[in-house]
């Protein structure tokens, strides 16, 4: 039997229970403690953001993006003042009652709430989808107000981007948009994904984004636990960008945007003092404002399919054989080879050279030639016969010298640079010799000989005068350029040869000048872009008028103006031009746009009397093209849905497309065809003045 517990012995046990208990105690006190103070100390400041996120919410505020500005400050590029609502589809609660309210307070009509509702399936859920931009401030006034009811929906007031020219910009600037879902992921800005934000898509846009973004603010309200608004409290602004101005003149880029007509072509002009770019033109063009607000599928699907290719910049993006601008420039190369200006060639409208016969684009000749007359009357047998007694090696280092072949520092991610061959290059090319065919080719501009608009304008304005001019586009960039390694009696030579070209009977006698006591120096040209069969030859050859749009000529034209004290140099390439229309052709174009900057108001009216020939202006006749597409289309709701992909003008597949085809076409045409014969045995198909 156990005996019983002594009072001693339950005082002991009593003791060490308690002990035991006010240990724990102590231990559970002092850890809560510590728990404590280590909240209340060393996480204050996570805990007071906690806090301040349930009784506060902060948004991104889109910084208001740098203007693009011209040489004289006028806008290029500018923000107007929106009020926009977006949904983030991860937000939504309820998408079709929410799409239904917003639809009342929008007065949306059901082909945009079809167009919303196909977004929101493509976008991530983090990628803010637009429901409406520069709506009233009513309407924006409705929405917030009933915004607890909208979980998803963003109302938000600030800046979208604007172009006043419109497409007559559109290649030259770019356009601003959203952020793909692809450019979220690799950069984590929450920045990108925030309602009303756009950056550089494309052109100038996305070149100097760093430069135009500027810094976002922030908006702070205080809300209740359900997200109602209680009072707005201090924000922090935003950091507008950095205005860029340009050497561009805005009004001279519309003019010659406007005065290429209908054509698919380019056109650059410098200032021959400095080199800076005054215009730089491709058409026709999308309408960059679209782009901006968010352009369809079925505006880019047609854009993709017309056959001039608007979503190409030709001014970068093009490349053509120059044709007979380069015989200028070869002028300057047998004059440092030694030919004298006086040195003559009897043209009788072909020659022979090995086993093959050359012709001439004047059938019957134009009999007895110098340097001066064979540029002004662009002369091919003159230049045939001095690139078989010179070689072409001797030629080729002249064009290099003038730009061609030559790559510019100018701030666009897309630029081909062409061809200047000689027999080094065909060697490393292709494994093979150079040949006098091959010579006699490139010294009418054909052949393998590539060049694009900017080139050819440079090389006018370096003719034009005496420099190494480089082109550039950002205001303050110009350098002082260094003189053309050229003996200046030989550039006056070749310059009489072109002002000869307009005003002494040669190939642009259209683009004279109608000012008094001023002169236009030029050069004319025509580029194949099909062979001609002796078959054809013999029974007469088919005019560009009464050959579809892709087999006509390319037509090319580089001037400098004045004459005796050259101020301004422009180059001009019509895609498949064809000299067909005189009112469209590179002389006139030509003479209109050195018109402009000598007296304006002359231009403007030549230009208010050609245009309604061509169907009105460019935004009534792209709204007319674009009208008629969707009525031939009949598209499906689908077509509506916002294009959000990365694909942009200057990588759209047709444009890649175009550029591949031209390629090879003038590839295949560098070499013998079935019969033997070259582009330049088939001779040109015509000239500008006949």
């Amino acid at each position: 039997m156990k005996p019983a517990p002594t009072a001693a012995s339950q005082a002991f046990s009593f003791s060490r229970r308690a002990w035991l208990l006010g240990t724990a105690q102590g231990v559970i006190g002092g850890a809560l403690a510590v728990r404590m103070g280590w909240l209340a100390i060393a996480e204050n400041e996570h805990y007071r953001v906690l806090s301040e996120s349930n009784r506060v919410n902060t948004t991104l505020v889109p910084p208001r993006r740098g203007w693009i500005v011209d040489r004289h400050g006028v806008a290029i590029a500018n923000n107007r003042t929106d009020f926009r609502v977006d949904i983030i589809p991860e937000r939504l609660e309820d998408a079709e009652r929410e799409l239904a309210l917003l639809g009342r307070l929008l007065q949306l009509a059901p082909a945009d709430l079809n167009r919303i509702r196909l977004d929101l399936k493509q976008a991530a859920g983090f990628q803010p989808v637009q429901v409406a931009e520069n709506i009233s401030w009513e309407r924006f006034a409705a929405v917030s107000l009933r915004q607890p009811e909208l979980p998803g929906v963003a109302p938000s007031r600030g800046f979208s981007r604007a172009y006043p020219a419109g497409a007559a910009v559109a290649h030259l600037t770019g356009y601003v948009g959203a952020a793909t879902a692809e450019q979220y992921r690799a950069a984590k800005d929450p920045l990108l994904v925030t309602p009303g934000f756009k950056l550089g898509k494309d052109g100038l846009e996305r070149a100097l984004e760093p430069k135009l973004r500027g810094v976002p603010g922030a908006k702070r309200v205080e809300v209740t636990a359900r997200g109602k608004l209680v009072a707005e409290l201090a924000s922090r602004p935003d950091t507008p960008g950095a205005t860029q101005r340009l050497t561009i003149d805005a009004g001279l880029q519309e003019y010659v945007a406007r005065r290429l007509g209908t054509n698919s072509g380019s056109a650059v002009v410098l200032d021959c003092r400095t080199g800076e770019i005054l215009s730089l033109v491709s058409m026709p063009a999308y309408n960059p404002n679209t782009f901006s607000d968010g352009v369809s599928h079925l505006e880019w699907q047609m854009l993709s399919e017309d056959d001039h290719v608007p979503l190409m910049n030709k001014v970068t993006q093009g490349l053509y054989p120059p044709g007979s601008t380069v015989k200028p420039m070869n002028g300057l190369a047998l004059l440092a080879a030694g030919v004298a200006a006086e040195d003559r060639v009897v043209c009788r409208g072909a020659i022979r050279v090995g086993n093959g016969i050359f012709h001439c684009h004047k059938k019957s000749g134009h009999g007895a030639m110098d340097l001066r007359n064979a540029i002004a009357q662009s002369c091919d047998v003159y230049f045939f016969e001095m690139a078989r007694r010179l070689g072409y090696d001797r030629f080729a280092p002249s064009l290099r010298m003038l730009g061609l072949g030559q790559r510019f520092d100018l701030p666009f991610s897309t630029q081909r640079f062409g061809t200047v061959p000689d027999s080094t290059w065909k060697q490393r090319k292709y494994r093979s010799r150079w040949t006098v065919a091959d010579s006699v080719n490139a010294s009418i501009g054909q052949g393998y000989v590539l060049a694009n608009p900017m080139q050819l304008a440079v090389a006018a304005s370096r003719i034009a005068s005496g420099r190494l001019l480089q082109p550039t586009l950002l205001a303050g960039a110009a350098r002082p350029a260094a003189r053309l390694p050229v003996d200046p009696a030989h550039l006056q030579i070749v310059r009489e040869g072109m002002v000869k070209v307009v005003n002494g009977g040669g190939t642009g006698g259209a683009a004279r000048l109608a000012i008094p006591g001023v002169q236009i120096a030029a050069k004319t040209g025509t580029a194949q872009v099909r062979r001609i069969t002796m078959a054809e030859r013999a029974t007469g050859v088919l005019r560009n008028a009464a050959l579809p749009f892709r087999m006509r000529d390319h037509a090319l034209f580089i001037c400098f103006a004045p004459a005796d004290n050259p101020r301004y140099a422009a180059g001009i390439v019509l895609e498949h031009g064809g000299h067909t229309e005189r009112n469209l052709d590179t002389p006139g174009i030509g003479r209109d746009v050195m018109t402009y900057l000598l007296d304006r108001d002359r231009a403007l009216q030549s230009l208010a009397a050609l245009e309604p020939t061509w169907g009105g202006d460019i935004q009534t006749r792209m709204a007319a093209q674009a009208e008629a597409y969707r009525l031939s289309r009949l598209p499906p709701p689908a077509a509506a849905a916002t294009k959000i992909d990365a694909e942009v003008p200057s990588t759209a597949d047709a444009v890649e497309s175009a550029t591949d085809q031209a390629a090879n076409v003038q590839e295949s045409l560098a070499t013998a065809g079935p019969q033997g014969n070259t582009v330049a045995q088939d001779g040109s198909t015509e000239r500008p003045d006949e």
